[in-house]
């Protein structure tokens, strides 16, 4: 089966930055080990399978490992090539996923993606999360999915050379390390989740579902201007509504083609 197949560079204006996604438009899903397949073929942190429904699409998401229930980058991703191939000039689409439905709107060069937002709790610092990040957060919090390290400062965060091999054991599936941010931004992060096949994560849409609540209580403002400090860097505007919350960012095509599968 011959399927269209795009690349984009997701949360930021600039190629090369941001987190590479895939996205292949399909007629329907095909079996679970074949998006597998596709997905570790691709080797990107996700590859995202879109197949219309109605006016809608339902979509999900492959890392090279595994099937995940949200991911930020790969939406964006999707929306980009909805909106701007697919149907050009569309101003919004909502996605049906293992997380419910997901509403994406143009908002301005980039787009904005309606998320749940994720309440983490404090929980006692494990002595195998302070070994695996060489370093002692301020605080650390969790919910179900991973944990979130709080730290002083930014440049702790973006110093951090963490033992992912440890991390990859850990009884949570990935680590957020986070501080307030530095120049112009309100929060700086990173994101560990080698369990998933990802050692660190470029840009991390669904970590800021947990960063945006966490940073909005503590500095007291609904709209965060983000920074993830991978290697290649991305930034998202973050707008916290009740239990929702708005991630805005922007993509840049790198490629478009076909794929055999």
């Amino acid at each position: 089966m011959r399927v269209p197949l795009f690349q984009l560079d997701a949360f930021t204006s600039r190629r090369f930055s941001g987190n590479p996604a895939a996205v292949m438009p399909l007629e329907a899903f095909p079996p679970e080990d074949v998006m597998q397949a596709v997905a570790a073929e691709n080797n990107l942190s996700e590859t995202a399978f879109v197949v219309r429904e109605g006016v809608d699409y339902r979509l999900r998401w492959f890392t090279p490992a595994v099937e995940v229930p949200l991911c930020g980058h790969g939406t964006l991703a999707s929306a980009a090539v909805v909106m701007e191939k697919l149907e050009p000039g569309r101003a919004h689409v909502t996605f049906h996923t293992a997380s419910g439905p997901l509403a994406v709107r143009r908002c301005g060069a980039g787009y904005a993606m309606d998320f749940p937002a994720r309440r983490t709790r404090p929980v006692t610092a494990p002595s195998a999360l302070i070994l695996a990040l060489g370093a002692a957060p301020r605080e650390v919090r969790a919910d179900d999915s991973g944990y979130l390290a709080i730290f002083q400062g930014a440049a702790a965060v973006r110093s951090l050379a963490p033992d992912l091999t440890a991390i990859a054991r850990l009884d949570r599936s990935g680590v957020i390390v986070t501080a307030p941010g530095d120049g112009e931004y309100d929060v700086v992060s990173r994101y560990f989740t080698p369990a998933r096949g990802i050692p660190e994560d470029p840009v991390t849409g669904s970590a800021h579902c947990a960063l945006a609540p966490y940073w909005s209580e503590r500095l007291g403002r609904s709209v965060l201007r983000a920074y993830q400090a991978s290697l290649r860097g991305g930034e998202l505007i973050c707008r916290v509504r009740g239990e929702r919350v708005e991630l805005e960012g922007t993509c840049v095509f790198f490629l478009e083609g076909h794929a055999e599968i």
